[in-house]
């Protein structure tokens, strides 16, 4: 059964809720959103602590004010902690109150056998949650959630089908805003997760085919956590049973092969005796496009762009 826990904010940003919309995009998005809204009393906003959501769950409190808006967070073993305890610290310092919502996308078969429409079935559950407990208990009269307009455009985001078919409002996505849009308003409205990189849920770590549990996204946390604490703020740690596939961008292979040992080491504690560097770089959605290329072995390591950026750890790690 789902949860929910709220959290009321008593800081705020300074500005950011009172500032002259100088920016001709924020204007056009703040004249959006009040048509968007129009006749809503209390919105409620999908709120992750990414850029796209922070973005949206501003101007909605711009246009409503803070006491009109909810920000919504769902917690499950797919959201880092980090992740979460960024959220809270953005909805109080916005002055918004966040109510976090446990999910049961786990509980689903559908979810857990990580087909390509994986998003689906964790947005309808995000969903059905909100509608099922917070839509009376919080007087909302309307839903909305960050999709941009590049969102709208790629082939792996099946979860905008779920919004839709909850009635989820997309601001951001109707108003054309794509994801460098919603970065220079971030600046612009002086939110400190302007330059934040993505941070997908940890179940995108795992190739489609390969069955969702709660020990891999453990393990895929625990190593993305570590290698961030090295410096790797942009990173992935992909999960394909005893080996991880560590992607991170092109301009970082340096730094990344310094520290080698460093890596090595907190990659292989959480549970990985192989440890690969992708050679692609750190791509976005690259799951998706390798499971669904022809001839594709979802479940594997696809062959071609890695290499070993280590020997195993004999009698160490995690054997799945």
């Amino acid at each position: 059964m789902a949860t929910a826990t709220a959290t009321t904010a008593t800081k705020t940003l300074s500005g950011v809720l009172t500032a002259e919309p100088g920016d001709a995009r924020l204007r056009r998005l703040e004249s959006d959103a009040a048509r968007v809204f129009a006749g809503a009393r209390r919105v409620g906003v999908a709120f992750s602590g990414g850029v796209d959501s922070t973005v949206l769950l501003a101007v909605a409190a711009r246009a409503l004010g803070p006491s009109h808006v909810v920000a919504v967070t769902g917690v499950s073993a797919s959201l880092a902690a980090r992740e979460l305890t960024g959220a809270r610290e953005l909805a109080a310092s916005l002055g918004v109150e966040l109510v976090e919502i446990a999910t049961g996308e786990m509980d689903r078969p559908a979810y857990r056998r990580n087909g390509l429409d994986r998003c689906f079935h964790c947005k309808d559950t995000l969903f059905q949650t909100v509608d099922d407990t917070l839509l009376t208990r919080y007087r909302l009269d309307a839903v909305a959630y960050g999709e941009t307009a590049d969102d709208v455009a790629r082939g792996d985001r099946p979860g905008s089908a779920a919004a839709a078919r909850h009635g989820v409002l997309r601001p951001l996505a109707d108003a054309g805003f794509r994801k460098a849009d919603v970065r220079g308003l971030a600046a612009a409205l002086g939110l400190p997760n302007a330059l934040k990189p993505a941070a997908p849920c940890l179940a995108s770590r795992i190739p489609h085919g390969s069955e969702v549990t709660a020990d891999k996204l453990r393990q895929v946390e625990t190593a993305e956590a570590a290698l961030h604490d090295l410096g790797f703020t942009a990173v992935r740690v992909r999960h394909h049973g005893t080996v991880a596939r560590v992607e991170v961008p092109e301009s970082r292979f340096a730094d990344l092969m310094a520290c080698r040992d460093e890596v090595l080491e907190a990659v292989r504690a959480a549970g990985f005796p192989l440890v690969c560097l992708d050679l692609t770089g750190l791509r976005s959605g690259g799951l998706y496009q390798i499971a669904a290329s022809p001839g594709a072995a979802p479940a594997g390591i696809p062959s071609g762009d890695h290499t070993l950026a280590g020997p195993a750890a004999r009698g160490t790690g995690k054997k799945e």
